[in-house]
C-alpha cells in the first residue's frame, strides 16, 4: 500500500502494454480491427466493464466529459469482459454498446483474454497507456475522473515536449441508427385509460403507447439526454426506466443516469423533480433530508407501498423511500455493501436491485447481481426467495431452495398471490409460487425481458432487445425447459492456506493528499463465502492492508472486499479545497492450495509496485 502522491513525470513507472485481444472482435470501428500499434502516439484508457454492471455504467458517463474534451488525443477503449453467460454473447455486446450510448470503440474479448493480461480483478477497472505504449496508472471503481484528467494533461504536455504525441480523429465510427418504434425500452405501466406508458430508455423519452402496446399516442422529452422539467416536448431525460402510478393519478419515473425521481402528469404532460440533485451520492453523504437536496444514486424502478414511494437504488445496492407527504427521502434497507445478506432492513445487503413490485404484505426485489428473488416483509425484515449469492446463476426450475435465475431485472405481482420474474439474460418469464415454494418457466425466447405488466387475462413483457412490447397469455401449466448452472467464469485466484497480507493499493493524484482532516479517510471492510473461510481479518477498519488467516479446512471461497478513499487537493493556500471519494468492491474467487500466493494486491489506484 503506498499513500505518497505519485512521483515525478519523468519518473513515472512504467510497463509495457499487453496486445489487445479479444474472440468477439471490435465494434464501433467501421469494421476495422486494431493493434496497441496501431493506436501508438494516443494516450490510451482502456475500460474494462461488463454491461450487467451499475458501477460500469455509472464510469461510462464519467468518461464521457474527458472523451470530449480530449478527443484529439485520448482513445478510450471499452474492453467487454462478461460475468456472466449472457454477456459472452456478441449480439449482447453489439445490443449493450448502443443502449448505454458508448461512443468509442469497444473490444469484444468473452474468454477474457485481455483481462487476464492484465491482471485485471474487478468491473469496472481503467487502465491508461502512454503514447509509447506502456501502461502507468491503473484505477478500479468509479470516481476517477478527475484523477485521469490530470494525469491526462500531464501526458500531453510530456509527450507533446518528447515529440511523441499523435494528435487527429480517433478510430471511433458510429453505428447507423435503427428506425424502430422503441430503442431498448425498461419498463412499462398500465395507466388508467387502458394505455401504456414505457420508459424507451435509449432514447432518453418516455413513449405513451395504445392498448395494442403498438401504436404511438405521444412522446414524452425531448429525446436529447439531460435533465430539464418543462412541457413533454422540452423537458429531458437521462436513460428513464422505473415507473410508478400514484393516487392522484401522475407517475413517479426514476430517471436513472440523471440519479433523480421525476413526476410525469398524464393530464397536462408536463415533468417536474420530486428527488434529487442530478448529482450521484457518495459515501458520507446525506442519506436522508429533503427530497431536492440529497443526492440519489442509479434509480431503476419504483413502486408505491405503505404510503411511500419505494425506490431500487441500483447504484449503492439499497432501497430508499421518497414520502410525498413531507417532501424527504431516506434509506429503509442495505448497506451500501454489495452481496446477499437477509435480516433487518440496516444489517441486509443487496446487489444492484432493479426491480420492484408491491402487495401489501410484501415488496418484491429482483435482484440482479445475486441473481435473485426477494422480499420485504411490513415490519422491515428482508427475505431471499430465491439466489444464493453473486457467483451462481443458471435456469433451473423447481424447488425455490436450489432453483436458478441469471440476472433478473423486472418482478411482476400476478392476482393469485404468486409473482413473474422477468429472468433478463435466461430470455425467460418465470414464476415463483410462495404457497409451494416452486419456481416454474412461464416463457422462453424472450429478447432480454426487463419487465411485465398485467392486462386483463394477458401478461405484457418488455422485450428489451426486441425493442417492443409482446403479450402473452398467462398460460396455465408452465412451459419445461432443461436445467442448466452457471459459475462466474473469472478463474479463481489460488491462495495459500493461513496467513494472507491483503493490500489494498491506493496512491493520491497528483496534487491531491488523503484527507485526514477529520479522521481517517480510508475504509476497508473484509467478509468471505462462506464465512468459515476466514478465520481472522473479517470486519472493519481503517487501514488499507490487512492480515487474514484462511481456513486450511475450506477449499475455495470468495473473500468480499470493499475499500474506500478520500483525496482532496494539496494546496495550503486553498480555504475550500475540492475533495473525492474513490470506492470500489472486489468480490475475488479463491481456491486453496499450498502452492498459492501469500499476497493479494488490490489497485484501488495507481500500480501495484
Amino acid at each position: 500500500m503506498s499513500e505518497s502522491s505519485p512521483a515525478p513525470t519523468t519518473r513515472r513507472a512504467r510497463v509495457r502494454a499487453p496486445e489487445l485481444t479479444g474472440k468477439g472482435g471490435w465494434l464501433n470501428t467501421g469494421g476495422n480491427q486494431y493493434t496497441l500499434a496501431d493506436l501508438r502516439g494516443r494516450i490510451v484508457i482502456l475500460d474494462f466493464w461488463t454491461f450487467c454492471c451499475i458501477n460500469c455504467l455509472h464510469v461510462l458517463d464519467e468518461l464521457r466529459e474527458l472523451e470530449a474534451k480530449h478527443r484529439d488525443t485520448v482513445v478510450i477503449i471499452g474492453v467487454h469482459s462478461p460475468k456472466f453467460v449472457h454477456e459472452a454473447e456478441h449480439q449482447a455486446v453489439v445490443d449493450a454498446v448502443e443502449r448505454y450510448g458508448v461512443e468509442h470503440p469497444v473490444l469484444d474479448d468473452p474468454e477474457l483474454a485481455t483481462w487476464k493480461q492484465y491482471a485485471v480483478r474487478a468491473w469496472p477497472t481503467l487502465v491508461v497507456i502512454d503514447p509509447e505504449g506502456y501502461v502507468v496508472a491503473q484505477h478500479a471503481g468509479e470516481g476517477h475522473a478527475h484523477a485521469l484528467a490530470k494525469l491526462v494533461e500531464e501526458l500531453e504536455a510530456e509527450h507533446a515536449a518528447k515529440g511523441t504525441l499523435r494528435r487527429g480523429d480517433g478510430p471511433y465510427v458510429a453505428p447507423e441508427p435503427e428506425p424502430t418504434t422503441l430503442r431498448f425500452p425498461g419498463k412499462a405501466l398500465l395507466l388508467p385509460s387502458g394505455n401504456f406508458l414505457v420508459s424507451d430508455t435509449t432514447r432518453h423519452q418516455l413513449v405513451e403507447l395504445a392498448a395494442d402496446g403498438e401504436s404511438v399516442v405521444r412522446r414524452i422529452g425531448s429525446g436529447a439526454r439531460g435533465f430539464a422539467d418543462g412541457a413533454a416536448e422540452d423537458a429531458a431525460f437521462n436513460e428513464p426506466q422505473g415507473l410508478a402510478l400514484l393516487d392522484d393519478g401522475a407517475v413517479v419515473v426514476a430517471d436513472t443516469v440523471n440519479h433523480a425521481l421525476r413526476r410525469f402528469d398524464p393530464a397536462t404532460g408536463r415533468i417536474t423533480t420530486l428527488a434529487g440533485t442530478g448529482r450521484q451520492w457518495m459515501q458520507g453523504e446525506a442519506t436522508e433530508g429533503p427530497a431536492r437536496e440529497v443526492n440519489l444514486s442509479s434509480p431503476w424502478d419504483v413502486a408505491w407501498w405503505q404510503g411511500r414511494v419505494w425506490i431500487a437504488m441500483a447504484g449503492v445496492h439499497q432501497l430508499w423511500a421518497y414520502d410525498p407527504a413531507d417532501g424527504t427521502v431516506s434509506v429503509t434497507a442495505g448497506t451500501t455493501n454489495e452481496g446477499l445478506v437477509d435480516g433487518p432492513g440496516a444489517e441486509a445487503w443487496f446487489a444492484q436491485p432493479s426491480g420492484l413490485a408491491a402487495t401489501p404484505e410484501r415488496l418484491w426485489l429482483a435482484d440482479s447481481e445475486t441473481s435473485a428473488l426477494r422480499w420485504m416483509d411490513p415490519d422491515g425484515h428482508v427475505h431471499t426467495a430465491v439466489g444464493t449469492g453473486l457467483f451462481d446463476f443458471g435456469h433451473r426450475d423447481g424447488a425455490a431452495g436450489q432453483a436458478l435465475l441469471q440476472h433478473p431485472l423486472g418482478v411482476t405481482a400476478l392476482p393469485d398471490g404468486s409473482v413473474a420474474v422477468s429472468d433478463t439474460y435466461n430470455h425467460a418469464l418465470r414464476r415463483y409460487d410462495p404457497a409451494t415454494g416452486e419456481v416454474t418457466t412461464l416463457a422462453t425466447d424472450l429478447r432480454e425481458p426487463s419487465d411485465a405488466v398485467l392486462a386483463g387475462e394477458d401478461i405484457v413483457v418488455v422485450e428489451s432487445a426486441r425493442h417492443r412490447l409482446t403479450r402473452l397469455r398467462l398460460p396455465e401449466e408452465a412451459v419445461r425447459v432443461e436445467a442448466v448452472a452457471h459459475r462466474t467464469q473469472r478463474a479463481a485466484t489460488e491462495v495459500a492456506p493461513g496467513a494472507l497480507r491483503l493490500d489494498v493499493i491506493f496512491q493520491a493524484p497528483a496534487g491531491q493528499k488523503l484527507d485526514t482532516r477529520y479522521g481517517p479517510s480510508t475504509r476497508l471492510l473484509v467478509s468471505a463465502t462462506p464465512p468459515e473461510l476466514l478465520l481472522d481479518g473479517e470486519g472493519a477498519g481503517t487501514d488499507l492492508a490487512r492480515d487474514l488467516e484462511l481456513n486450511p479446512a475450506v477449499s475455495e471461497g470468495v473473500l468480499h472486499v470493499s475499500a474506500m478513499a478520500a483525496s482532496c487537493d494539496d494546496d495550503p493556500a486553498n480555504e475550500y479545497p475540492a475533495c473525492h471519494v474513490h470506492q470500489q468492491d472486489w468480490g475475488v474467487p479463491v481456491r486453496l492450495a499450498d502452492t498459492g500466493t501469500d499476497r493479494l494486491p488490490l489497485v484501488l489506484a495507481g500500480l501495484d509496485a
